[in-house]
């Protein structure tokens, strides 16, 4: 059986929204059809020339990592990254990525890592922001004009609140103005104090309509000065974000939460390595699948014992051991984010069934490898 490449990347668009991808990625279809049919799927964390090799004919490489990123003016057969791309489509293949935005999702690439560790998951380490930057109006109007300001205020784009459009609140009160002497007041004479029944209308408008929600409402509007205010609303953390904070099943000595990390990731030449008090009891831990360094002064501050992630540069990780009590331990950066292969496996598995045939490639794509340690007596 066969499901349409369009299909597929409807599913991933919505389990990983490009829109939480940082504004430097590159995610989304490298190469393919979205009309094609495909009848396998090869989930990796990095598209390198043997996960390529193993996606056959009519398939889709879904990787973690990008492909082509920055600065890339050619995809020359003759170039490394280019005879990759050659390969897939020569051989009718796609290739889709998902990085930040899997990284951001919820599940993401952080669930999936702290579900191996045996974490239940508490909250977002670095949370992101709701991206659409909202106003509230709250327009003053007499109650007979309420009606007609109302619908202006939708027609230009208020009141739009998820799936339901024309909201707004009203209250009643009294409106009281005193008209000057250059005044040419709608209502009431000049140099006379005038209090009018009216309403206070409040609603929901994108910032990006500001312009036109304000010229809706003094056209619409009675008086000659309408009295309003518009707040700004505050960008709040939305559940989704970079890296988790979790719970262990039971407290474990951070040593032997080093070792159990160390058994139940895919084993690389990089290993496992970590910096705290062996002894140190551990409830709540930190992880940040992939490079996580960034996000030292978040795991610090969020009230854990540990902090798995992968890359820790040798000077972050000094000054945090010398402001922190929370242990670090750091592991390879594909070990960290191959958890996330199955993550994504099952997501596609649960759509499609047996229409697709979706695989974890078990090719290890992390670039260390040799180890070598010297002991000396």
């Amino acid at each position: 059986m066969s499901v349409r490449l369009a299909e597929v990347l409807a599913v991933l668009d919505d389990a990983y929204p490009p829109g939480l991808a940082h504004d430097w990625d590159s995610v989304g279809l490298v190469c393919g059809d979205p009309d094609d049919l495909i009848d396998t799927v090869t989930v990796a964390v990095d598209a390198t020339a043997a996960v390529v090799e193993s996606v056959g004919p009519r398939g889709l490489l879904l990787a973690h990592h990008p492909l082509l990123l920055r600065g890339v003016d050619t995809v020359a057969a003759s170039t490394p990254k280019g005879a990759l791309i050659h390969r897939l489509i020569r051989g009718g293949a796609a290739l889709f990525t998902a990085h930040t935005n899997a990284d951001a999702a919820f599940p993401g690439v952080s669930d999936a890592l702290a579900e191996v560790l045996g974490l239940t998951v508490e909250s977002v380490l670095d949370p992101a922001t709701g991206t659409a930057a909202l106003d509230k109006w709250g327009v003053f109007v007499p109650a007979d004009a309420a009606d007609a300001v109302r619908a202006a205020l939708f027609a230009a784009g208020a009141g739009q609140i998820g799936d339901y459009s024309q909201c707004s609140w009203s209250v009643a009160g009294t409106g009281q103005f005193l008209p000057g002497t250059g005044a040419s007041p709608a209502i009431g004479r000049s140099g006379q104090i005038e209090r009018v029944p009216e309403e206070r209308i409040e609603v929901i408008a994108p910032a990006g309509v500001r312009a036109a929600v304000l010229a809706a409402m003094r056209t619409a509007h009675p008086y000659e000065e309408p009295a309003f205010d518009v707040v700004s609303f505050a960008a709040l953390p939305s559940g989704t974000g970079i890296g988790r904070i979790g719970v262990l099943a039971r407290p474990l000595r951070f040593a032997d939460f080093v070792a159990m990390a160390g058994t139940v990731l895919p084993q690389t030449n990089w290993g496992v390595r970590a910096a705290g008090d062996p002894d140190a009891m551990v409830t709540r831990v930190a992880v940040c699948g992939g490079s996580g360094d960034s996000l030292l002064a978040a795991a610090a501050a969020a009230g854990v014992q540990a902090y798995l992630t992968a890359d820790l540069r040798h000077h972050p990780a000094d000054e945090h051991r010398r402001r922190s009590d929370v242990g670090l331990v750091d592991v390879a950066h594909w070990a960290s984010e191959y958890p996330w292969c199955a993550q994504a496996a099952e997501l596609l598995r649960s759509h499609f069934g047996d229409a697709l045939c979706v695989a974890v490639c078990p090719i290890r794509t992390d670039p260390w490898n040799i180890d070598y340690t010297e002991r000396r007596s």
